[in-house]
Parts: structure tokens; sequence; C-alpha cells
């Protein structure tokens, strides 16, 4: 764990208590029963792409791109911070399409502040995802320096990735899905990308200024400046269904994006996955991380947004959620973990103050951070969200258990929930009823 942000040493809270403390807030009062339940299976359409090199083949003859990649020319392949589904085999389709061209592809983090805004930070997220020269044969060029592209109407300055905007060609590879901070025509994906993406820190920095309510015009705004400014040839929109693999996969001419983009939205809305509940009084998540969203667990699949005018924006509404660990994708960055309510020691001893702090000022969302509860244990967790519930006993709780907010084919559920699903056909039983494991 990285406990230093700038010259400030945080340290870990101690479960120590006085003499005279509650009892009930004593480790030793948190050992109650826990709630029998079963693992279920929740079904959603499982539809995929089986070749995407062949799509990417195919795509690339039907938009002619041959004919707008220059013969000899350096194009630059911008890849994100985000876990996409199959995403070396996707970079690499796309780096073969590019020599088939004539031209040499290579690399560039596009990821605003993330991996504690330097470039090293950022070029070992993408090894992390098997996207690095040893793994693919393509060169990675990751560098925070960027260029003024132009000004918006308002006068704000859009910034842009130097190694980039000094290629011959840039082609944008992102997941379009909803957003976790704010709603509009676009959210997540490639209009995000080129913008706050390839903005780097600087890029990125400045176009949160305005905060998440305004994204939904200002992004396609910048995204139209850097279009007609920067030699982007295409993008590569992903949409990925319930079970982390790519639902369908799109080369978009840059001249098309824009208007492509929220139809894509559309798309993915109904293919994304989640919990097919409106509530349940305790949500237990295994892990969270920015491999998985980018505020650690989609808050569209958990209802906890850290943007406050997302609230009711969608997602189950648990009335505690309980965080157990970090993925060891997101090197610490625990962006998100302030929505939750009560996190274990391990949670906390994972974080990465700087990488996790620099993110969230970036976003200028500092809710996102706040520390919960913390417990030692992942069972003592669970206990004490048992036991601060309202409007039940803990034995009789409707309670949630995932891995994370992309694997939600199988969740665990209480008896007690499970009494009012059992008839649903979109659910199955997998296992007989058992106590909560932790």
């Amino acid at each position: 764990m990285n406990n230093q942000f700038g010259s400030s040493s945080l340290s870990g809270p101690r479960w120590l208590y006085p003499p005279e403390a509650a009892s009930g807030l004593r480790p030793e009062g948190l050992e109650i029963p826990l709630p029998l339940g079963r693992w279920v299976r929740q079904r959603f359409d499982a539809s995929h792409v089986e070749d995407l090199r062949q799509v990417v083949q195919e795509q690339f003859r039907q938009y002619e791109l041959a004919a707008r990649i220059p013969h000899g020319g350096r194009i630059a392949i911008a890849v994100g911070s985000r876990g996409l589904a199959r995403l070396p085999e996707i970079v690499a389709a796309v780096a073969e399409a590019v020599r088939k061209c004539g031209a040499e592809p290579f690399v560039v983090p596009a990821m605003g502040s993330h991996g504690g805004a330097t470039a090293a930070g950022q070029r070992q997220i993408l090894a992390d995802y098997g996207v690095s020269e040893s793994a693919l044969g393509i060169e990675v060029r990751a560098s925070m320096d960027v260029v003024e592209v132009g000004r918006l109407p308002s006068g704000m300055p859009v910034f842009f990735d130097r190694e980039a905007f000094q290629a011959d060609g840039v082609i944008v590879i992102n997941r379009v899905k909803p957003h976790t901070c704010f709603r509009g025509a676009t959210e997540s994906g490639l209009i995000k990308m080129l913008t706050i993406g390839l903005g780097k820190h600087k890029g990125a920095s400045m176009l949160h200024t305005v905060g998440f309510p305004q994204f939904s015009r200002l992004l396609p705004e910048a995204a139209g400046l850097i279009l007609s400014r920067a030699r982007v040839l295409c993008g590569v929109a992903s949409i990925e269904n319930a079970f982390e693999d790519v639902a369908a996969l799109e080369v978009i001419p840059a001249e098309r994006i824009l208007q492509r983009e929220p139809e894509l939205l559309r798309i993915a809305r109904e293919k994304m996955g989640r919990i097919l509940l409106d509530s349940c009084d305790v949500l237990i998540v295994d892990e969270i991380g920015k491999n998985i969203s980018g505020d650690g667990m989609d808050p569209n699949v958990t209802g906890r947004y850290s943007e406050p005018t997302m609230s009711g924006a969608g997602g189950l509404q648990a009335q505690k959620v309980v965080v157990l660990r970090l993925t060891p994708e997101s090197h610490g960055n625990a962006s998100g973990i302030g929505v939750a309510d009560i996190i274990t020691q391990r949670a906390f001893e994972e974080i990465d103050f700087v990488s996790t702090y620099t993110n969230a000022v970036t976003s200028t969302v500092l809710s996102s951070v706040r520390i919960p509860v913390v417990v030692p244990t992942a069972r003592q967790a669970a206990a004490l969200a048992l036991l601060t519930v309202n409007g039940t006993t803990p034995e009789k709780a409707r309670v949630v258990r995932i891995t994370n907010t992309l694997q939600l084919e199988r969740i665990w559920v209480s008896e007690s929930l499970w009494q009012e699903i059992a008839a649903r056909p979109e659910f199955e039983a997998l296992t007989e009823p058992y106590p909560l494991e932790l």
C-alpha cells in the first residue's frame, strides 16, 4: 500500500475500543449467525462476436480505410485504462489491419489521469491488460505531454496527446456503455476517449472543471473540435454483454463517430449485465477496481453514484453496501469506494492514496474516495451491515452478493430473497441453501 499523498502520511484504522465502548461495536459483538442463501444464475443474452479479427478486416475494407492511411505512416492506436473484454485481441486485430494498409502502428495510453497521472503508471496498466510490446509486438509510447488543438466558443482550451497528434493517423478503441456520473446522448465511449482519455491529465482536469452535469454537451463539442484538427481516422467501438464478452464490434470512420455513438449507447444499455432486482437490504461486493468500472463498481448496477446529480439514475437500491477488496489490476486506485458503507481492513490497506486521490481530484468528485466504516474481516463487515439495516432482522435480511459488477451471471441471494424470485424464469437455483461464507 502506498499511504503517501504529498507530504502527509496516512495510517490505517485500528479496531481498538476502550473498555467502556458499547459491546455491540466490539468485534466480538459482530459474531452473529449469517443468513442462509444460495447461488443462483441470472439469464442474459449470451450472443457475441466469434472472430474479432475478421470483423475488423471486413470493416476496414467496407470503409476503404486503406485509402485514408498513408503508406509508411505512423498510426497511433489509443487504448484506455478500462478492462475491455478481449482487449489484446482487439488491439492486435487493429494493428494487423493497419499493417496491411502499409503503415506502422504504435499504442498510446488514453486514460486521462489514471495510473497516478504518470507515463510509467499508464504503461503498466496497459501491460497488465496484455497490451505491451513484448506481448503484442506493438510499440507503446507513453507520455503525459499534450498539445492544445484549439479552444471552444467558451474559451476553454482542448488538449490532445502529443504522440497521437504528431502521428499520421489516430485510431481510438473503447467500449461504449452508460457512464457512471452523467447522462446524455453519448456517455462512455469513443467521444470520451478522444476528449478525456487522450487529453491526458491536463486535458482531463480542464474539462472536469465544468462538472459532470455539463459533459453531455461539452464532450461532443470538444470531440468535434478534435476531429476537425487531429488526424483521427476512425474509432473501434465494442459493446459488451453480461458475460464480459464482445456482443458487437464496429469500426466507425471519424466523420460518423458523433452520429453513430448515441445509437450504440442505446444498444449497450440493453446488452449490459445488471442485478435483476429492484432492491435488497445488503449488497456485498467481493471486489472493486478501475479495470471493472471507472467508479470501481458500476453504479448503473449497484445504484450507488458518486455524483450527487445522478441520485435515482438506476440500479439496485440497497440499504447497505459492503466492499471486501480491490482488484490487483487497480494498482491501489480505490475510486468509488466512497459510496460503500462498510469495507474490510484488507480493502483499506490495498488503497494507494496517490493514485486514488489524483483520480478524484481530476474528476472533482471527492465523495468517490471517502473512507467508509472499516472492520477487520469480511465476515464482520457483513455482520455489521446486517445489524444496521432497518425494517428486518439479520436472519431475514434480503442479501445479494456479487463477485464484481461485471460478473453478474452468478450471484448469491439469501433465502428470504430467493422465496421472492424463485418463480421468475430469469433466475435459476445453482445450489441448495447454506450459510453465507466469507
